[in-house]
C-alpha cells in the first residue's frame, strides 16, 4: 500500500512521505514539492498545512495526494498539476498551450521598466505590446506596475488567448488589456510605447536535450528556435521596429548564449541599444533591449 493511503496517516506524516518519496525519485525540490501538493490536496495554504500536521488524512484527500504524487514522480511538473504558477508576485492559471512563466522571465519586465524610466515621455497612456503572449505573464506583470498602461497580447494560439484573458480577468486587468489572434504582431498596427517577447528560442536540435518537465510538458510551438535558435528573432524584430514610436522600447528574452546575436540583429534593423543586457540570477544575459531613435 502507497504511504499516501495508509489508513490513519497524519498531514505530517504524509508530508514526509512524501518527501521521501519525491528525494528516492531525484526530484529536484522534494520538501517544497510535497508541502505544495499536499496543501493544494487539503485546499489550504501552507500555514494551514502545519495547523493541519496532527489531523488524519481522510480517504478522499489520501486519494488525491496519490493521484498528485504519481503525477509528480512521472515528471510532470508541480504547476502543471497544480495549474497555476507564481510570476513577478502574481498568480497566473496555466493550460497546455502555454509556457510556464519562469523566474528567468522577470528580467525582461525589469529591463521593460527601466527602458520605459529612461525613454521618452508618452504624454498619456503608455502602450504595450506583448507578442507571443502566453498566459499574459509579462504583459500583465508590467500592467500591475505601470497604472496608467494598455496592454495588446498576441499569440497564434487562441487556447493561450483564452489563458492570458482569463488571468487579465482575475488580476483586474480586463478593461487594460486586450489580445488577438496572429503571428507576431502581423495583424496589429502602432505606435507603441514598448514591444516585449519571450519568443521560442531553443535550437531545434536541442530540444530533445531539455528537461523531462520542460520537454514534456510545455508546448514545442513555444520552445522550438529553428536551427540557430534565433528565428523568432528574425520576424519579430523588424515587425516591433514598424510599431514603435520614436523612443519606444524593444525588450526580448534570450538564450543563455544569444545576446550578442539579437543585439546585431537589433542593430541591423536600426534600434540603438543604450544598455548591456540584464542578466539573469544565474548571470546569463536574459534580456536585451533596443531603443528605436529618431532618423
Amino acid at each position: 500500500m502507497s504511504p499516501a493511503r495508509e489508513p490513519g496517516q497524519t498531514v505530517d506524516a504524509a508530508r514526509r512521505a512524501l518527501a521521501a518519496r519525491f528525494d528516492a525519485a531525484n526530484l529536484g525540490s522534494p520538501e517544497l514539492d510535497a508541502r505544495l501538493l499536499l496543501s493544494a490536496a487539503l485546499k489550504v495554504d501552507l500555514t494551514g498545512l502545519i495547523a493541519s500536521g496532527t489531523r488524519q488524512l481522510t480517504a478522499s484527500e489520501a486519494g488525491t495526494v496519490e493521484t498528485f504524487a504519481t503525477r509528480r514522480l512521472r515528471g510532470e511538473p508541480v504547476s502543471r498539476i497544480l495549474g497555476e504558477k507564481e510570476f513577478w508576485g502574481l498568480r497566473f492559471t496555466l493550460s497546455a498551450e502555454t509556457l510556464v512563466p519562469r523566474p528567468d522571465t522577470e528580467t525582461v519586465v525589469e529591463l521593460a521598466l527601466q527602458m520605459l524610466r529612461d525613454g521618452p515621455a508618452s504624454g498619456g497612456t503608455t502602450r504595450i505590446l506583448d507578442i507571443g503572449t502566453g498566459t499574459g505573464a509579462i504583459l500583465l506583470a508590467l500592467l500591475s506596475e505601470r497604472p496608467e498602461a494598455f496592454g495588446v497580447g498576441t499569440d497564434i494560439s487562441e487556447g493561450a488567448l483564452a489563458t492570458a484573458g482569463q488571468n487579465a480577468a482575475a488580476l483586474g486587468f480586463a478593461s487594460r488589456a486586450g489580445f488577438v489572434a496572429c503571428s507576431y504582431a502581423a495583424a496589429l498596427k502602432g505606435p507603441f510605447d514598448l514591444v516585449v517577447s519571450n519568443p521560442p528560442y531553443i535550437r531545434s536540435a536541442d530540444i530533445a536535450d531539455l528537461a523531462e518537465e520542460v520537454r514534456a510538458h510545455d508546448p514545442l510551438a513555444a520552445l522550438d528556435g529553428g536551427a540557430d535558435g534565433l528565428d523568432a528573432y528574425r520576424t519579430l524584430i523588424p515587425q516591433a521596429v514598424q510599431l514603435l514610436r520614436d523612443g519606444g522600447a524593444l525588450v526580448v528574452e534570450a538564450g543563455y548564449d544569444q545576446s550578442r546575436q539579437i543585439e546585431e540583429l537589433m542593430t541591423a534593423a536600426r534600434l540603438a541599444v543604450p544598455c548591456p543586457p540584464k542578466a539573469d540570477l544565474a548571470g546569463i544575459p536574459r534580456a536585451v533591449g533596443g531603443r528605436k531613435m529618431p532618423r
